[in-house]
């Protein structure tokens, strides 16, 4: 498997075709998969906002004040609204803002960036990544990934994630086949977009890199069954169900940590 960036994009504009940008600077060949960047997915749908915009609530001006006392320094109320208005639920909201966006995804400030947003001061997410991934798809004839960097429960560090995704399943389902040792295997799915979205995410990178397309060349799906379940369903959740009913204890995570 080979992966590359593709070089000379412009910034991209409200308006602007993706796929079309893509398809002028490389020869996509059977099998590839594009894997891009929801930020500049998000400029070219007009997804650029600034904060005065956003008329904070009461809400948001309790959360923006619990998290500025926390942090030591001024939040400003207008983007916790911000984030209010892109979350379907908050999770928590203090010491941060844990949201599920309103196509599934769950990421701290509703996936909000402050970075890299010439002429705005926030940039959103897509409304419908996967709908994002179709057009480009369609205009590309590839596989697509729409892909965003999210941290993990347990670990440190930012990962790449897919967010929405076309032209290929979003997981192997190895359940019922079976392992070295013939035991037949009876949970294990795998999150294909997501290790994709990983693996380009190497070579995008996290600051100016400027690289927010990457073609993944020569994958293969293998013969296994197709699954499309990326976002688990609340009612098997285990984890967002204990987080609704947690507070933050800065004392109590002190003494555990001891």
């Amino acid at each position: 498997m080979e992966l590359f960036a593709v070089d000379g994009l412009p910034e991209v504009r409200p308006g602007d075709d993706v796929g079309e940008l893509v398809a002028e600077r490389v020869d996509l060949r059977e099998g590839d998969v594009v894997c891009v960047s929801h930020s500049i997915v998000s400029k070219a749908e007009g997804r650029g906002a600034d904060l005065d915009e956003f008329d904070p609530d009461p809400r948001a001006r309790a959360i923006a004040e619990r998290i500025g006392e926390l942090a030591g320094e001024e939040k400003d109320p207008r983007f916790a609204q911000a984030v209010l208005e892109e979350s379907a639920e908050l999770l928590t909201e203090e010491p941060l803002m844990l949201a599920v966006t309103r196509f599934g995804h769950i990421s701290v400030n509703a996936g909000i960036d402050r970075s890299n947003v010439p002429g705005s001061d926030l940039l959103l997410l897509p409304e419908d990544p996967s709908a994002s991934a179709e057009r480009i798809s369609a205009t590309l004839d590839a596989p697509v990934v729409v892909t965003d960097t999210s941290g993990r429960p347990f670990r440190q560090g930012q990962r790449g994630v897919a967010l929405g995704w076309a032209g290929l399943p979003a997981a192997r389902d190895w359940r019922g086949e079976s392992d070295r040792d013939g035991r037949e295997l009876g949970v294990t799915v795998e999150a294909v977009v997501d290790e994709l979205a990983a693996a380009a995410n190497l070579l995008t990178g996290e600051g100016d890199d400027g690289l927010p397309v990457v073609v993944i060349r020569d994958f293969e799906f293998g013969d296994h069954e197709p699954h499309d379940g990326l976002f688990r369903s609340p009612e098997g959740d285990y984890v967002r169900d204990a987080l609704r009913e947690w507070e933050y204890d800065k004392q109590r995570l002190r003494e555990n940590s001891e």
